[in-house]
């Protein structure tokens, strides 16, 4: 009994260590740390984070899964490009899946906790606006979509919809400092949010579409720029 204990902590341990270094790496890919075509040294990443190169290579596996790695097998694993039908797919997902979700969530019976949550995220989201902290204001971003889908029970949708987000945040990110962009989207949340609280489905619908519309406007503009690359 005390070695199966013993083992099971073992593989918790290589899990919470993969899970590390996937969300480490993410995050740099994601904000573009990492650019790409970057390759990544498993041994100098291994060094880094002060683990083996077991949770390297699963953390890895992972992200290759999300399309935010490829790997070659006799050549390393890089950091894939920006791929214009990656942005055009996950948009299309991500409206899908968003705009039925938030005419969902609008019509459930009580939402004044989640409006209260809300609230105090497009409070942070003006007040980063206000230091011109764009880092905030991005991770604040992710927290309002975050925050929304949290009342649904559907964790298969919220996966989907995070891999959707990891391939978009990085053609997305070069746009947040776009002339009026950032403003722009706060007033979009705050739309989404005022149309919750309506009560009306339809409505808040259209608010989110119109949001992830604007999205779409801004980070499909270098699509044209990527396929001229290919």
């Amino acid at each position: 009994m005390v070695a199966s204990t013993k083992r099971i902590q073992s593989v918790n341990s290589e899990l919470s260590k993969t899970e590390r270094v996937y969300q480490i790496l993410r995050r740099r890919i994601r904000e573009l740390e990492l650019p790409p075509g970057s390759r990544l040294q498993k041994n100098d990443i291994a060094d880094e984070l002060g683990v083996s190169r077991a949770p390297v290579n699963e953390a890895i596996a992972k992200l290759s899964e999300e399309g935010l790695v490829d790997v070659f097998p006799q050549n390393g694993s890089f950091v894939a490009p920006i791929r214009p039908e990656d942005i055009r797919e996950s948009m299309l997902i991500r409206t899908g899946l968003e705009v039925e979700a938030v005419r969902r969530i609008t019509a459930m019976q009580d939402n004044s906790d989640l409006l209260d949550k809300l609230d105090s995220n497009l409070s942070q989201q003006s007040r980063a606006l206000e230091n011109n902290d764009i880092a905030w204001l991005d991770s604040l971003d992710e927290e309002f979509h975050n925050t929304l889908y949290s009342v649904l029970s559907a964790p298969r949708v919220h996966r989907l919809l995070d891999t959707c987000r990891a391939l978009l945040d990085r053609p997305r990110f070069k746009t947040l400092w776009e002339a009026g962009r950032p403003f722009a989207t706060l007033k979009e949340h705050q739309r989404i949010v005022d149309a919750i609280r309506t009560g009306d489905p339809d409505f808040a619908g259209q608010a989110m579409r119109l949001h992830l519309r604007m999205v779409a406007k801004s980070v499909e503009g270098d699509v044209p720029k990527l396929e001229d690359a290919d």
